[in-house]
């Protein structure tokens, strides 16, 4: 077996055939089916390289607003630090559902929340299909709103524990906007997107 192939779970299995049927569906329509996917953990050492410049202009914003007094740092610090990232890790998939929930015909019925216990990734999917715009809009919004947000949020309060923890969710949407950085290579016109149901990534349907 290739090293790179694993055992799918019942739940990828369901998926997969349902995918499967819609993959039909869409071809007899007159559509190409095209899949974009990453390696997750490639795409752990990649995020850094894409989100740099994001994580760069939060720095030269807050920097130019507020600068950096690390004298306010403390032990509190240490301990409210990892619990704010926390709970912003929780809250990115729920964003991701919420958006695509709004443009799905089907709403949260086409949502599916879970976690992949082989990389302990928790994830959200959409698996109907999207107009372009609205599954890449749903793709970047967790990191939009408590990245880019966030670090708004910090430069407006100069609260440098937020700026900090919006650093992170910038970082932390990597693999997502490396994503949406493939699909620039998909054609634009008349294609729709699903999520693929076994791996990181959609599928595009372009005619």
């Amino acid at each position: 077996m290739d090293k790179d192939k694993r055992e799918l779970t019942e739940k990828e299995r369901k998926r997969r055939d349902c995918f499967e049927t819609l993959c039909s569906e869409m071809q007899q329509k007159g559509y190409k089916i095209k899949n974009v996917t990453i390696n997750t953990q490639k795409a752990k050492y990649l995020a850094l390289f894409v989100m740099l410049p994001f994580m760069a202009l939060a720095f030269w914003l807050y920097n130019n607003a507020n600068g950096f007094n690390l004298d306010r740092l403390s032990w509190g610090y240490a301990v409210a630090l990892p619990l704010l990232i926390l709970g912003l890790i929780i809250v990115h998939e729920p964003i991701h559902g919420m958006t695509w929930a709004i443009f799905a015909k089907n709403h949260f019925h086409a949502i599916d929340f879970g976690i992949a216990w082989s990389t302990l990734s928790p994830y959200c999917a959409c698996f109907e299909p999207l107009k372009r715009w609205q599954y890449l809009l749903g793709t970047a919004m967790p990191t939009l709103v408590l990245g880019g947000g966030g670090a708004v949020a910090a430069v407006m309060t100069n609260q440098l524990l937020l700026f900090f923890a919006a650093e992170y969710m910038i970082l932390s949407g990597g693999g997502d906007f490396q994503l949406i950085l493939r699909s620039i290579l998909t054609d634009q016109r008349g294609s729709v997107y699903c999520a693929h149901p076994d791996e990181c990534g959609f599928a595009v349907f372009e005619k």
